[in-house]
C-alpha cells in the first residue's frame, strides 16, 4: 500500500514539475482555477433575425403580461410548451426572463459585424443608435423589476417604456416607405 501511495506522489510531482516546466504556473493555494481565454464574440444572424428570434418573442411575453401572468394556466405538459407563459418557467418567471432577454439583447445589438437584413451594416456607430439600444436595455430592466414585484401597475409602465423604446428606433431605422427606399433603406437615416 505504501508503494502505491509513493508512486502516486511521485507521478503527481512529475506532472506538477512538467506543468510548471512548460511555463504554466500552479494556482496559489485556495485560488480559483484559471479560466480559459474568452472566445471572441461572433455574430451569426442579421439584425432582423435577432429581432424575430429574440426580441420579438420576449416582447410578446411582456405584452401578454398586461393581464395578470399568475392567472395564466400552465400547459397540460409545461415541459414541452412552446409558450413561455405556460411552460415550466411560466407566469411571472416568464416575464422576468423576457425582461432580462430584452436587456441582454441590447448587448447583442452592439456586437461588431452585425448587418441588417438588407446587407447594410447595423448603424451602431450612430449616436442615436446607441441611445435607442440603451433605451431597450433600460426598458428590459424595468420589465424585469416590475415582474419581480408582481405589481401590475409597474408592468403597465414597463410595457409603455418598452413600446416607446422600440418605436423610437423603428421610426428612424425600420419604418421606410417605398418613396424612402423601402426595405433597402432600413438601417439608414
Amino acid at each position: 500500500m505504501r508503494k502505491i501511495a509513493l508512486i502516486v506522489v511521485v507521478i503527481g510531482a512529475a506532472v506538477a514539475v512538467s506543468h510548471v516546466g512548460l511555463g504554466a504556473q500552479a494556482p496559489a493555494r485556495g485560488a480559483a482555477p484559471a479560466r480559459p481565454a474568452a472566445a471572441a464574440s461572433r455574430v451569426h444572424g442579421d439584425l432582423n433575425q435577432l429581432m424575430r428570434g429574440v426580441i420579438y418573442p420576449a416582447s410578446n411575453v411582456v405584452f401578454a403580461a398586461q393581464e395578470d401572468p399568475s392567472a395564466i394556466k400552465p400547459a397540460d405538459d409545461p415541459a414541452t410548451s412552446p409558450n413561455p407563459l405556460t411552460s415550466v418557467y411560466g407566469g411571472w418567471t416568464a416575464v422576468e426572463n423576457a425582461g432580462i432577454t430584452l436587456a441582454e439583447s441590447a448587448n447583442l445589438m452592439m456586437l461588431p459585424g452585425r448587418v441588417c437584413s438588407n446587407g447594410k451594416p447595423e448603424p451602431m456607430r450612430n449616436a442615436d443608435w446607441a441611445l435607442f439600444v440603451q433605451e431597450l436595455r433600460d426598458s428590459g430592466m424595468a420589465v424585469y423589476k416590475a415582474a419581480q414585484s408582481k405589481n401590475q401597475d409597474m408592468v403597465l409602465e414597463a410595457v409603455d417604456k418598452m413600446t416607446v423604446s422600440c418605436s423610437n428606433c423603428h421610426d428612424v431605422y425600420r419604418e421606410k416607405t417605398t418613396a424612402q427606399g423601402g426595405l433597402a433603406a432600413r438601417c439608414t437615416k
